[in-house]
């Protein structure tokens, strides 16, 4: 996705609540991070910052990490009762009723299970997402472009990871909740989790968020972040055990070689690590949340990789976080 200096920006303010202290207890012997472009990295456990250096005070582009925290807005607005996850997205979005959207639930986009077409290859310059950064670099709103998009497959018979699915997903959320997606993360998320700064959603030139990858934030709000989810109610624990359908899709999806095991849903990857399934908030050019449920984990890297996917580089962050994730409790504070 375009990102920084392309398009305009718009605050996602703090509020004026209290900031979540992250104490900080530096320890030693702790896996160092392989050269992979890092700009920024927190590494957490049970609240407490154990190793943290880069740029932490600065936002930077979080890229697809974006979608998790869209994600997290339609769960809390379906807690809320204010959206309904088997509804039809045209019965927010009445504009789809003549794309390929046209009988997709909301379900169905949140899991990136519809049936669109849309190939997300960052290496190709003619591929969906592509034609989607110069749509909105070329002025257009985002919004047109969806209408356009036509469906391939039966809804719900496939997962398939596509930046579409994300910025359908916030604009039902922006009618379901009567307001903007920066104001709704804002009010549901950023404020509520205690974030120190603010941050910024990149918008196509109507003021349109930007919800599949605009979102820049600092390395230690995106910790805050990591915590927020690590203690999230019901919605995001259902998460974590999923039915048979939903990992066997998945295992039949190009993504199921990068994490064998593993599944996605609410617009978050899960995977299989050596210390039980974690949480994964992914985006391109290197960009990782990492939250282990069952070690009280949270590690953050931001990077700035050369190319948009580089498996190797990716591989060897998990590794790294994994080996730091299983420490017994008495080994690490």
């Amino acid at each position: 996705m375009l990102w920084p200096g392309t398009l305009p920006t718009q605050r996602v303010s703090r509020g004026d609540g209290p900031v979540r202290v992250l104490p900080a207890r530096p320890t030693e012997g702790l896996p160092a991070l392989a050269d992979t472009h890092t700009d920024a990295f927190v590494i957490a456990h049970d609240g407490v910052v154990l190793a943290s250096g880069g740029v932490l005070d600065q936002p930077q582009a979080l890229f697809s990490i974006a979608k998790s925290v869209v994600g997290c807005v339609a769960a809390i607005l379906v807690s809320h009762g204010r959206l309904s996850l088997d509804a039809l997205v045209t019965s927010y979005v009445p504009e789809l009723a003549g794309s390929g959207y046209a009988g997709a639930t909301v379900r169905h986009v949140l899991d990136m299970r519809s049936g669109v077409r849309f190939v997300e290859d960052y290496s190709d310059p003619e591929s969906d997402v592509r034609r989607l950064d110069q749509w909105l670099a070329d002025k257009h709103p985002l919004y047109e472009f969806l209408t356009e998009l036509e469906a391939e497959a039966p809804h719900g018979s496939r997962f398939l990871y596509r930046s579409a699915e994300s910025d359908v997903l916030g604009w039902v959320c922006e009618r379901a909740g009567e307001t903007s997606m920066a104001q709704l993360v804002s009010e549901l998320v950023w404020a509520p989790m205690g974030a120190e700064h603010d941050a910024e959603f990149l918008t196509d030139a109507r003021g349109t968020a930007v919800h599949d990858g605009g979102l820049a934030a600092t390395a230690l709000d995106v910790a805050r972040f990591g915590l927020f989810l690590l203690d999230a109610p019901k919605w995001l624990r259902r998460a974590w055990a999923v039915d048979a359908a939903t990992r066997t899709d998945f295992l039949a999806s190009p993504a199921a070689s990068s994490f064998p095991g593993g599944w996605y849903r609410n617009q978050f990857w899960f995977r299989a690590g050596p210390s039980g399934n974690v949480l994964l908030c992914l985006g391109i050019h290197g960009q990782m949340l990492y939250v282990g449920r069952r070690t009280r984990t949270v590690c953050v890297k931001l990077s700035s990789w050369p190319d948009a996917q580089h498996p190797a580089y990716l591989q060897d962050t998990l590794r790294t976080f994994d080996a730091i994730a299983p420490r017994p409790r008495s080994s690490i504070l």
